[in-house]
């Protein structure tokens, strides 16, 4: 029998800013307010595909973990061997796993390492290096907004006729650099303006997502549900009053509707108890106001198979980024939207040994390749939508990146 290889968890002594830490090859993060992973380097990595996807992840990462001696004298979620993972929307397109070779994570005033193999504790970097900015070229089509207006009238109609109650259509935009595109920066920069989302990178693919697909912790499952967008002046007042319309208007609050039903049932057969709160809440980002939902449960305690990917196989693609019913949606997306999504608006974040662990969705994100990026948006199209205001929704999500890469 081979050696089993040393997985080793202590605290790491320095409480540093975590995405300060990154080198400048393929960093590896999910962090929100400060906290939460960040990691580089690749002990073992994996492409998976197919309808099977995510019981072939679970699958992977177990054989994995049986390669491992563990030794964790820190204890709670992120720490011990952490898989990042960043799942596509559609099982035809790749889905990427990663085990990184070093992992540092921060919660309150907690800071810890984790490293796998024999040598000694790596050595954190404290001296950020200043970081070249991204100079992005776009690849301008003087067509694509009448196209992708076309597109949501077809849905509106369809809708109209009865098909379905929701759809999500998305666009995306490929932007270009004169030299390799710097992750790090846009992290920085993302996390800097949006906070309270979860800034993320997992092979290339870079965002901040605030939306909260998944929290699995000792049988405790949270998923945030965001549908329902209304843009941000900076004029506080008149903000407060955009956001009193947005939490009173029936078209975004039957759209919402759709995603938490979506979420809920996903849940309830996995829950001895479900709540899901009457009436959403008001997330303000720096640009825009979504109507929020916390769908929370407690897992059945004799589901001892129940984990994050059995939970994320019913969860995903929920109403939020997909439509309802279900399969009605995907075909229409498949039939008119035009694109690949790629791993956009699929799960990515991190799972645990346990097989606990928090995923977002990926949204207001880029895949990066090389010198390129292709960035996207989606808005939620219900019979109530116009297709002048879901273009000028679609141009507000696409400001954090544009932003970051600016």
């Amino acid at each position: 029998m081979p050696a089993l290889t040393p997985v080793t968890t202590t605290h790491s002594g320095e409480h540093l800013p975590l995405l300060d830490l990154l080198p400048d090859s393929n960093p590896i993060a999910w962090v929100r307010n400060g906290e939460g992973l960040v990691g580089w380097g690749v002990y073992a990595s994996t492409i998976v595909r197919g309808p099977n996807r995510f019981a072939d992840a679970r699958t992977w990462w177990q054989r994995q973990l049986y390669g491992f001696a563990i030794t964790n004298s820190v204890h709670g979620a992120g720490t011990g061997p952490v898989l990042f993972a960043s799942f596509s929307f559609s099982q035809e397109d790749e889905s990427v796993l990663i085990i990184p070779q070093v992992i540092v994570g921060k919660r309150a005033e907690k800071s810890w390492i984790t490293w796998i193999g024999t040598s000694p504790q790596p050595t954190l970097n404290i001296d950020a290096p200043a970081l070249m900015h991204n100079s992005i070229t776009w690849d301008i089509d003087k067509d694509a907004d009448d196209k992708w207006k076309a597109r949501v009238s077809s849905a509106i109609n369809r809708i109209h006729g009865g098909e379905l109650d929701k759809v999500v259509l998305a666009q995306d935009f490929i932007g270009y650099c004169n030299r390799e595109i710097e992750p790090r920066i846009i992290l920085k920069r993302l996390a800097a303006e949006y906070p309270s989302t979860w800034s993320f990178a997992v092979a290339g693919l870079v965002g901040a997502t605030p939306e909260l697909l998944l929290r699995l912790r000792r049988k405790m499952v949270t998923s945030r549900v965001l549908a329902g967008t209304i843009s941000k002046t900076g004029d506080d007042e008149h903000d407060l009053a955009l956001a009193a319309s947005l939490a009173r208007s029936s078209k975004d609050l039957e759209e919402h509707e759709y995603a938490v039903r979506s979420v809920a049932d996903a849940l309830e057969p996995f829950c001895t108890s479900t709540n899901v709160p009457e009436s959403p809440f008001v997330v303000h980002l720096a640009n825009v106001m979504h109507l929020a939902t916390d769908v929370t449960g407690a897992i059945e305690e004799k589901l001892s198979h129940v984990d994050a990917f059995t939970i994320l196989e019913q969860l995903h693609p929920s109403a939020a980024v997909c439509g309802t019913p279900r399969e009605n949606a995907r075909s229409l997306i498949n039939e008119i939207e035009g694109i690949s999504r790629g791993r956009y608006a699929g799960p990515v974040g991190w799972i645990n040994a346990a097989g606990d662990g928090e995923l977002g969705i990926a949204l207001r994100c880029g895949q990066i390749n090389g010198s390129s990026i292709r960035i996207f948006a989606g808005c939620g199209i219900v019979a109530g939508s116009d297709p002048v205001k879901e273009l000028a929704e679609s141009a507000a999500k696409l400001i954090p990146m544009r932003s970051a890469l600016s």
